[in-house]
């Protein structure tokens, strides 16, 4: 399989996304929205949207402080703003209701939204604890399940591979949103909590079923010894397995007969995510587009990466050992 005979290859162009998405992570950082900062949001839709510098000057005379007034586009096809404040009372609530709600034609508020700062602080701190919590459990998983895979490597390799590939698949989708939060406005919000656990549960699924095939043909093509031994009184069996084929032989016949499926249920997931992007709301929009980053990452890394990464750490300790 050319994703194991050009290992070295892949693992070079996967380093370059991870440090490249990382970059781009750290330069243009996180658009966090009211969901984990705390504040109020507010969309406006117009019949005919007014121009923004002269919403502006109307919302500037009330003495707001700090503020975000984007360009959106409702579902219906009427074009509005998105306002993003800090937490208002009820009386700076309506002095700018009016505002907004007086200029151009046809103004409709289309929602509002308040989340206070330690609320948002809150849902901040379980985010992480939820995406660590997923993380822990699936290397303890993949751990156990590889328990007593014999050489040429063990049972944790297969775990910190996964994880490794995990990272790479959520650092895609999250530069592309760091990049959007930039140039676009787009705001991080709980739906994008749930669109990286999404692709979290995914991209294990994927990586783990090649793993599944590598364990299976290593079980078909080797050969056991076995050797009683006794120390201190006690008798317990020593275990010596010889491959019949390469490890990395092994581990591209794993992925050619995994990698139709890996295919299939690729296509098959980004029909149905783009057709919720192309036909869904604004909210649903941006859920998907995370998850169509992540469903294209997960795949990339599930063939390219993990399986390239196996077979150089088996490679570097077969070195190490001789």
């Amino acid at each position: 399989m050319f994703a194991v005979t050009y290992s070295k290859i892949f693992l070079g162009i996967s380093a370059a996304i991870i440090i490249g998405s990382i970059a781009i992570i750290a330069t243009f950082g996180l658009n966090l929205g009211i969901d984990f900062t705390g504040g109020a949001l507010t969309e406006i839709a117009y019949d005919e949207r007014p121009d923004k510098d002269e919403l502006a000057d109307g919302l500037d005379a009330l003495n707001l402080g700090g503020y975000s007034l984007r360009e959106t586009v409702e579902d219906a096809g009427r074009e509005g703003y998105i306002l993003r404040t800090r937490d208002l009372s009820e009386a700076e609530r309506q002095s700018m209701e009016t505002v907004v709600l007086s200029e151009g034609v046809g103004a409709e508020l289309i929602r509002f939204t308040s989340i206070g700062p330690v609320i948002g602080e809150e849902l901040k701190d379980k985010a992480v604890w939820a995406v660590g919590a997923v993380i822990s459990v699936i290397i303890l998983y993949v751990a156990f399940a590889f328990a007593g895979v014999g050489k040429p490597v063990g049972s944790w390799v297969y775990g910190g591979i996964t994880i490794l590939a995990l990272a790479h698949d959520v650092l895609v989708p999250t530069a592309l949103v760091s990049l959007l939060g930039y140039f676009a406005g787009f705001e991080i919000d709980v739906l994008f909590v749930m669109a990286i656990l999404a692709v979290l549960g995914y991209s294990v699924n994927d990586t783990i079923v090649v793993f599944d095939r590598v364990r299976e043909n290593l079980v078909a093509n080797r050969t056991e010894k076995r050797k009683k031994i006794t120390e201190a009184g006690v008798s317990r069996d020593d275990v010596t397995y010889t491959l019949m084929k390469p490890f990395e032989e092994i581990v591209g016949m794993s992925v050619s007969q995994t990698i139709m499926r890996s295919v299939n249920t690729s296509l098959t997931t980004l029909c149905a995510v783009g057709a919720l992007y192309v036909f869904g709301g604004d909210v649903t929009r941006n859920f998907s587009l995370v998850l169509i980053a992540g469903v294209v990452a997960g795949t990339y890394s599930s063939i390219f990466l993990a399986n390239p990464l196996l077979v150089y750490i088996a490679a570097h300790k077969a070195d190490k050992e001789h």
